[in-house]
Order: structure tokens, then C-alpha cells, then sequence
């Protein structure tokens, strides 16, 4: 094979649509929504679900939140060098309060894209699959410590909301500190059934089930006095993790799943300040297994090393939210075209 022959072959290689991302103009301040759609286009398991959805017994509607997502993410999947147009999910996100033109926490429109996509879409089972891909299945438990009476209900979480330190934190601390359990005393004292009265008590959470894809929200904003101010803090974070290894009394008797092994494929990332700031991604690709840094309608390949900057410190660009997937990085890969 001719050298001039295989720098032709290189280049197609480069250029084919598979490899390539699409940003996502800037409007009305949206670049929070831009970086959520970055990562919504990395969870490949979320477009397929959505591309299953016989949507023709929805009306055109221009407030249905399943609606224009599987049409934004569709177009973001297309072989086109632009920007991909998202003026009509912008729109109808504004028609369901999330407003245009102002500054929102990506944690906050995340659940509310979910919870919108959950009500809205008319194949209950799908609606139900889609919650399913984040849906984190707890048990509270709150004993008592004057008669070890136990009380427990089940709830779920679609992020996992860990509370972070003004201090060097790890993901894996940070998850042990939120399954630690907490005594109730003096006037956080709860009422006892058995014992007809408010005692103090002991209060903690317990994995039910793990979801295939586990996002991860770092508590970065803190409220003091009516000032919301950020923590800048570091918050170290691993390409791959075992939950059952780094937060070993995270887990209800009743788990009964075998893989608790997560790979990153997706960091939300903050920069600037609590009431002044701005959204940027980085998500891994799917096929080549490389990392891409999306600014808005700019998009660059990116190295691991860049995603740790995100880890944190003083006016440095900060993870917000971690998007991860169950499985190894070896299992969620697909073959590279070969050349």
C-alpha cells in the first residue's frame, strides 16, 4: 500500500461521521442546556430508547419534552459540520418554565428534563425504561436508640447528591460520608411509634439497586445568609470504579445485583462563579474511546489528563456532575474501523 494511499485512507478515517461530535450554539444563556445535551448524546442507551418511541399519536407539540429531545439528539447524530440547530427544545423548555435568558443549575434542569420526559411521553413502558437508566433505588432507615425500633421506606434518587468538604475530597469519600448514618437528637429527635414519643435516633440510607447509568452530583453551591457562594475545593474522581469497594456500607441486605463496576463517560463541568458562571463537557466517545471537550458550538478532542483539571482548586474550571456507566471500559467499547 502506497504511503500517499495510506495518509488518503488516514484522512477519511479522520473525517468519517462516526467520529465526529456536533456542538451546540449558544442562545439566550443556554449553555447549561448545551452541556446537558452533550451528555445526553454521550448515553447512547438514552437515544436508543428514544429512537424505539412511535411518537406519531403525539400531536405536534411544541411543549413535549420527549418530543424535542429525541429530535435535538437525532440531529446531533447527523454527518453535518454546523452547529446542530436546538431552537425548537430551547423553546420548549421555556413553555415548561426552565426560561430562556436565565442562569439555572445543570443538576436542577438535568431531574427536570427527566421528570418532564417521564409525564409527557405517552409509551408508559418506554417512559419507564428511560427512568430506569438513572433511577437509584434507596432505603431510609431510621432507628431508634431507646427501644432499637426500626423504621424503613423506599425511595429513589436520578443523581446521587454528595455533600463535599472546604477541603481535598475523593469521590470515594464523599460517597461513604452520604451512607454514613447520622443521630437525630435535641430537636431533629423523631417520633416513635413503639415508644408513642419523640427519642432520639439514628438515621441512614441503603442501596436497594444500582442503575446503569449513575450520575453524580457534586454539591459545589452552598447558601449562607441569603449569598449563595462556590466552593472551589478539590474533588478527586477515577475513570473506573467498583462502588462495592469504595463505599462498602452503602448496601441494603436486600441488593442482590453483581456488577457495581463504573466507567466516566460524561463530566458537566462549572467555571467562573456561583451567580456568574459558565457550562462546559466533556464527554468519551463511543467509537474511538477518546475524550472530547464541548464548549458550546466548539468541540475539540481532549486527553484524560484535561478532564482531572477539572478536579478542582482555586479559580480553576470545576466537575459539577459525573456521568457514569456500569461496566468496564472494555465491555461498553466498539471495534475502530480498521484501516
Amino acid at each position: 500500500m502506497s504511503e500517499v494511499f495510506c495518509r488518503c485512507l488516514s484522512t477519511l478515517r479522520l473525517w468519517d461521521p462516526s467520529f465526529r461530535m456536533r456542538g451546540l450554539p449558544n442562545y439566550c444563556l443556554c449553555c447549561c442546556v448545551n452541556t446537558l445535551l452533550q451528555t445526553f448524546s454521550a448515553t447512547w442507551e438514552l437515544g436508543d430508547l428514544l429512537d424505539k418511541w412511535d411518537e406519531t399519536g403525539v400531536r405536534t407539540d411544541d411543549r413535549n419534552v420527549p418530543l424535542q429531545l429525541k429530535k435535538v439528539l437525532a440531529d446531533m447524530r447527523k454527518d453535518l459540520a454546523q452547529p446542530a440547530p436546538h431552537h425548537d427544545f430551547l423553546r420548549c423548555l421555556d413553555r415548561n418554565s426552565l426560561r430562556l435568558n436565565t442562569q439555572h443549575d445543570a443538576d436542577e434542569v438535568f431531574l427536570t428534563i427527566l421528570n418532564l420526559t417521564h409525564q409527557q411521553m405517552d409509551n408508559r413502558s418506554l417512559a419507564v425504561e428511560i427512568q430506569n437508566l438513572y433511577k437509584i433505588s434507596l432505603e431510609t432507615q431510621l432507628q431508634c436508640l431507646v427501644c432499637n425500633s426500626m423504621q424503613t421506606r423506599a425511595s429513589y434518587l436520578l443523581s446521587l447528591p454528595l455533600h463535599i468538604k472546604e477541603d481535598h475530597n475523593s469521590l470515594g469519600g464523599c460517597m461513604t460520608s452520604f451512607f454514613e448514618h447520622q443521630e437525630l437528637t435535641g430537636i431533629n429527635c423523631c417520633f416513635c411509634e413503639q415508644c408513642g414519643k419523640k427519642t432520639p435516633s439514628k438515621q441512614g440510607v441503603k442501596l436497594l439497586s444500582l442503575p446503569p447509568i449513575l450520575c453524580v452530583h457534586l454539591k459545589r453551591f452552598r447558601n449562607s445568609n441569603g449569598y449563595t457562594r462556590k466552593l472551589d475545593c478539590r474533588v478527586t474522581f477515577p475513570e473506573i470504579f467498583d462502588f462495592s469497594e469504595i463505599a462498602k456500607e452503602a448496601f441494603s441486605t436486600d441488593f442482590a445485583q453483581n456488577d457495581c463496576k463504573y466507567t466516566l463517560h460524561a463530566v458537566v463541568v462549572h467555571s467562573g462563579y456561583a451567580m456568574f458562571g459558565h457550562y462546559t463537557a466533556y464527554v468519551h466517545h463511543r467509537v474511538n474511546q477518546r475524550w472530547y471537550y464541548a464548549n458550546d458550538s466548539h468541540v475539540k478532542q481532549a486527553s484524560w489528563k484535561e478532564v482531572q483539571s477539572t478536579y478542582g482548586g482555586y479559580r480553576r474550571d470545576t466537575a459539577y456532575m459525573l456521568m457514569y456507566r456500569r461496566g468496564s471500559k472494555q465491555e461498553g467499547q466498539q471495534p475502530e474501523l480498521s484501516g
